[in-house]
């Protein structure tokens, strides 16, 4: 039978389907945090303790396991994982992406900088230190621009300035940021931020699944909601697109560039990109797959989900189509309104009552502090649609999201 390695974060919302999809597929399965598990003493063959943090490290304890405990694929469920995963399945010659190319995709400067070398369509963009004075480092960009952190991720501390004040209002906001002890950064990621042109127009997401090197789109997103600032928290994603065929396509091509660019080769990819009149521009490629609950809103063949999809790819196992299920679906991603504690969400029934809508899925705790962007990274739940056309889609999920109330004290 064969052995899955799952890196699976404390953090991370996507244990479930990732479970799900393993035990879909029968295999043996052994499951990575970066915490003891209360188990592990009990089934030391099915836990293991890894530090993410520490790539190198992380693939050691791993190959001194395989030596007696074979491992046929390891996956890294989130952005947190994905150095870690592919360093573990260098040492142990499984189907990856390079350790290499997976670094500079985690680190927005150094992509900016291997994509700005490929010539590929990118915001202007500089790289400025914490420890400058954040009145002359403004001096040094135009505006409007957008500052954020070098690693995180799910837009957290992305802030649009469009002057000078603003700009020392956002940089001293992310340095403030790196400093909680809930953010967990280091290298470059703690002493730099990065400032980049604000590109106007529309916001897309990509997924694909890369393998052998070629990209194969499994869908793409449109963002509804404008993303325009001053902060980036993205709520909406509905597929199939709704953009002209051409567009799209442009949009697939460059994002096979980028990841060529990058040397990324196996395995998903999450990329977001703005599209004007001047066309496509990359604003990230990430090594991973879309996060969130959001995965729940794709199909593929006769019903095969995104999670067992990947497993499959990593396991080498047969696919029996890349095709996404012909009807619209669609995500809201429930925002947080107001910084406080969770007292009681009203309205649940009403929303799963929507023509249209799947499921609704709250996701926060009574009584947990919420946390919104740009500090937050977390949501309030997810709405989920599908329907006969992306239009209906987005109405139903609309529709949904207005009938809830949440009281935040």
């Amino acid at each position: 039978m064969d052995r899955l390695l799952l890196l699976l974060p404390t953090t991370t919302y996507r244990t479930e389907d990732f479970l799900a999809a393993a035990r879909t597929l029968g295999v043996d399965l052994v499951c990575a945090s970066e915490r003891p598990n209360t188990l592990e003493a009990h089934l030391p063959d099915s836990f293991l303790t890894l530090d993410f943090a520490e790539p190198d490290r992380a693939a050691a304890v791993v190959a001194d396991f395989s030596r007696t405990h074979p491992v046929r694929a390891v996956v890294g469920v989130d952005d947190l994982t994905s150095v870690a995963a592919a360093a573990i399945a260098e040492r142990l010659g499984l189907t990856s992406s390079g350790v290499a190319a997976v670094k500079t995709a985690r680190d927005k400067h150094q992509m900016r900088e291997c994509l700005a070398a490929a010539g590929l369509p990118i915001p202007r963009y500089r790289r400025i230190a914490l420890k400058d004075d954040p009145y002359l480092a403004a001096r040094g960009v135009a505006f409007p621009c957008v500052l954020k952190p070098l690693t995180l991720s799910a837009s957290r501390g992305v802030m649009r300035a469009n002057n000078v004040d603003q700009f020392m209002a956002a940089f001293r906001r992310i340095a403030a940021l790196l400093a909680r002890d809930d953010v967990s950064v280091s290298g470059d990621g703690a002493q730099f931020l990065l400032a980049e042109a604000f590109i106007p127009g529309i916001e897309v997401a990509l997924e694909g699944l890369l393998m052998g090197g070629k990209l194969h789109t499994l869908a793409l997103f449109d963002k509804p909601d404008p993303l325009d600032g001053p902060f980036f928290e993205e709520t909406l994603f509905v597929t199939p697109s709704r953009l002209p065929a051409d567009v799209q396509a442009r949009i697939g091509e460059a994002t096979a560039d980028a990841c060529a660019a990058l040397g990324l080769a196996e395995g998903p990819v999450h990329a977001e990109l703005r599209v004007n009149a001047q066309g496509p521009w990359v604003l990230e490629i990430a090594p991973r797959s879309i996060g969130g609950l959001c995965s729940r809103t794709l199909r593929f063949g006769t019903g095969m989900t995104l999670e067992e999809l990947i497993l499959r790819h990593a396991l080498g196992r047969p696919i029996a189509s890349l095709d996404r299920e012909q009807r619209a679906a669609g995500v809201m991603m429930i925002p947080i309104p107001r910084a406080g504690r969770l007292r009681a969400v009203h309205g649940e029934a009403a929303a799963r009552a929507v023509a249209g809508i799947e499921d609704v899925t709250i996701t926060a705790h009574r009584e947990q502090e919420l946390v919104p962007l740009p500090e937050g990274w977390q949501y309030l739940g997810f709405i989920f649609a599908r329907g006969e056309s992306p239009g209906a889609v987005e109405a139903a999920l609309r529709d949904a999201h207005a009938r809830l109330s949440f009281e935040i004290d």
